[in-house]
């Protein structure tokens, strides 16, 4: 297999489904919760283990997404890691992917003049 098919194999979009979206959330809120809970002690033993994994798990769950890059680097910052910003992320993901797997609307055939 060439790499641009490899490629494309781990940057496709899987189709959201409730179950996607669930587990999705679930490991944000897990993430953010766990990163919360740890504070200042986390940042130096496993906030950044915590938000690789929540990018992994993410990704492969509703596709990679441009906007899981920054939250990856917020969380790297150490005032702005007690936000829930995968949480913040992982609905905004959501919402961009329902609108670009939303059917498009039918267009008007031509009018009949009769």
């Amino acid at each position: 297999m060439k790499l641009p098919e490899k490629l494309a194999i781990v940057l496709r979009v899987p189709k959201l489904t409730r179950t996607r979206i669930v587990i999705a959330v679930t490991v944000a809120v897990f993430a953010d919760g766990l990163q919360l809970l740890l504070g200042p002690v986390g940042w130096i033993f496993g906030d950044q283990i915590i938000d690789v994994i929540a990018m992994l798990l993410t990704s492969r769950l509703l596709g990679f997404h441009w906007l899981l890059l920054p939250t990856f680097v917020i969380n790297f910052i150490p005032a702005l890691d007690e936000l829930p910003s995968w949480v913040a992320c992982v609905i905004a993901v959501i919402a961009l992917r329902k609108r670009e797997q939303r059917p498009p609307l039918p267009t008007p055939g031509p009018a009949i003049d009769v």
